[in-house]
């Protein structure tokens, strides 16, 4: 959960997920849609999809023992090369030094690192200077300490160079040069694409969503309908579900912005008044009262859309 998220967001997630899946086997029997609900407004919602994917890995091949050997971790999904060094190392004391975003910027202004830390032979030389720092001993405290040490102290920005034990060998302190570190990256313009959704009612007050695919964008989660900008959502509903509905009424216009681009979303909520009959087949999704959307995992968008019906 603190991959790419802050501490104070994940703490009541993971104290609702930790209370709902106490243990690897709970995680494991648990249903998709049981353990998206919990993650969902958190984003990144691969996380989720490998965290479960793990527990039955653990569960079945492991017998529930989580491995402790650094190439095991690492082909567990998704856990990449600094969180397998950071279980293996907190865990289980074990020499295996991490590179997540607080160490990267401790390492850069300590040794005064030219270059954005992504590149990759920027991260090849912080991945050197990880492993030489590395103690044999008292390993997790190590690896807790420089995290922190990040976190509270070697920020982002108001960074508090005199009260860390280490400013007196930092060479970016001693040249004055703290707020030249990380190299920052070039920002390229954000492109910003455009969507209708609809919220799609029937006569009973019930709502139509779809489940997307398991990968790609809001992976696994249930999201309200979507075309186009510009797209005419009556037409929409005739072609896509064979539907015919009243005049669409504008619920909320927003921006929702995901790591590599800004999505504008227009929110309109249509009522469903006849189905036409001349479609045969599966329907892409469902029919849910208000009541069954708690125990869904939504998308944050569709989730703040309908919390606005009454």
């Amino acid at each position: 959960m603190l991959q790419q998220t802050q501490v104070q967001t994940v703490i009541p997630y993971f104290e609702r997920f930790m209370q709902r899946f106490p243990n690897i086997q709970d995680l494991a029997q648990a249903n998709d849609d049981e353990v998206l609900s919990l993650w969902s407004g958190l984003g990144y919602y691969s996380r989720a999809r490998n965290l479960h994917k793990t527990a039955k890995i653990i569960a079945t091949e492991y017998q529930g023992i989580f491995p402790n050997e650094l190439e095991l971790v690492h082909e567990l999904p998704g856990i990449g090369a600094s969180t397998a060094a950071a279980i293996l190392s907190q865990a289980f004391n074990q020499p295996t030094a991490i590179l997540d975003g607080n160490v990267k910027r401790v390492l850069t202004r300590f040794f005064m690192i030219q270059g954005h830390p992504e590149q990759a032979q920027v991260k090849k030389k912080l991945w050197e200077l990880a492993n030489a720092c590395m103690p044999q001993e008292q390993c997790a405290d190590y690896t807790q300490a420089i995290m922190d040490l990040g976190a509270t102290c070697c920020t982002t920005k108001n960074f508090d160079c005199h009260t860390c034990p280490l400013h007196n060998h930092c060479l970016a302190f001693l040249h004055k040069e703290q707020h030249l570190y990380p190299t920052k990256k070039i920002k390229k313009p954000v492109p910003v694409h455009q969507q209708q959704l609809l919220v799609l009612c029937n006569s009973e007050g019930q709502i139509y969503l779809e489940k997307r695919p398991p990968t790609g964008l809001w992976g696994g989660l249930w999201c309200l309908p979507n075309l186009d900008e510009g797209s005419c959502p009556l037409d929409f509903i005739r072609t896509e579900y064979d539907l015919v509905g009243d005049e669409p009424q504008q619920l909320i216009a927003f921006k929702h912005r995901f790591s590599h681009f800004l999505l504008e979303i227009n929110a309109l909520r249509i009522i469903k008044t006849r189905a036409l009959g001349n479609k045969s087949g599966e329907i892409k999704g469902q029919w849910f009262t208000k009541e069954n959307l708690n125990s869904l995992g939504l998308a944050k968008p569709t989730s703040k859309i309908l919390s606005l019906l009454s």
